[in-house]
């Protein structure tokens, strides 16, 4: 889907709830604050398209010889590499540190896992781990959403609504220095920083981070990736897919919940909920509570 599409489809969302402001609409349950009309209708919109973006008809996809992808879209081809390695044959005795991302937009509550690389980008790793204990990511938005290529978020300026102008800009107070090992392939995760011309370090950001959504060679030997995405993948790529103003900045409020780390061994399973290509992975056994724990050793 075009970006166009996605905003032609955006601004028609909002014809639907009605073109005057004044409109009266349901009031939110007791204790829930009310919305500003304008972001209550760009709310409404987003989940409108969040629901119709799993309906909509993708690129068409073949296997390459070399056990990649092909994807074609209209007179374009674009060639992957071969799929990464499946979670659920990770061995009983390995170890990985996962990173489990609760993302709020469109009215729903996703989950995003990804496992994090200490042994590629050890600093860079500690400063994140640093980053989560201290609840710095709780609350900040994702402010770049280009759909096909990443979605960003990680910025301390966006716990603030109204320094919108600045979101993108904020984190420089720290930086980390450049571990660049790993490439993009789809669902990596690596830190931002600025360009080569203030920055010919390749330093990281403090703060804020990316995931690729798709193979990006010309990202490779630029920026720090310190993470793979095991799970929710579709969930970002929803993201990429919601209508955004100029400056690639979603226009209603896509927050990241929470961020927690679990030490995990042995393989992830498959999730119930999973569907098409797109598995998702039940959480592992430590990062569940007590009632979780017995219900998934009895299932």
């Amino acid at each position: 889907m075009k970006l166009c599409t996605i905003r032609l489809s955006f601004f028609l969302a909002l014809a639907a709830f009605g073109t005057a402001l004044g409109q009266d609409i349901t009031p939110p349950p007791s204790g829930t604050p009310a919305l500003p009309p304008l972001e209550r209708l760009a709310n409404d919109a987003q989940q409108a398209l969040f629901n119709a973006a799993d309906r909509a008809a993708g690129p068409k996809t073949s296997v390459a010889p070399n056990g990649g992808q092909v994807t074609t879209t209209g007179r374009k081809a674009t060639f992957s590499a071969p799929k990464l390695e499946d979670p659920s044959t990770w061995k009983k005795d390995s170890r990985h540190k996962l990173a489990i991302m609760t993302v709020s937009f469109g009215g729903n509550v996703e989950e995003v896992m990804f496992e994090l690389y200490p042994q590629d980008a050890p600093m860079t790793v500690s400063n994140f781990l640093d980053n989560v204990e201290t609840g710095a990511y709780n609350g900040l938005a994702f402010h770049r959403a280009i759909q096909g290529f990443i979605v960003q978020t990680g910025d301390p300026l966006t716990s603030d609504e109204a320094a919108r102008e600045r979101w993108g800009t904020g984190g420089e107070g720290k930086s980390v220095l450049a571990e660049i090992k790993r490439t993009h392939r789809k669902g990596a995760v690596a830190m931002g920083r600025k360009s080569d011309k203030t920055n010919p370090g390749k330093k990281s950001n403090g703060y804020q981070f990316y995931f690729a959504l798709g193979n990006y060679a010309s990202l490779d030997n630029n920026y720090t990736v310190f993470g793979q995405v095991v799970s929710g993948i579709d969930v970002l790529e929803r993201i990429s897919k919601m209508p955004v103003d100029s400056n690639d900045c979603p226009i209603a409020r896509i927050e990241v919940k929470s961020i927690k780390i679990n030490d995990h061994k042995g393989p992830l399973y498959v999730s119930t909920q999973s569907d098409g290509d797109t598995p998702k992975y039940s959480k592992p056994s430590s990062a569940r509570g007590p009632f979780g724990r017995f219900l998934n050793s009895v299932w």
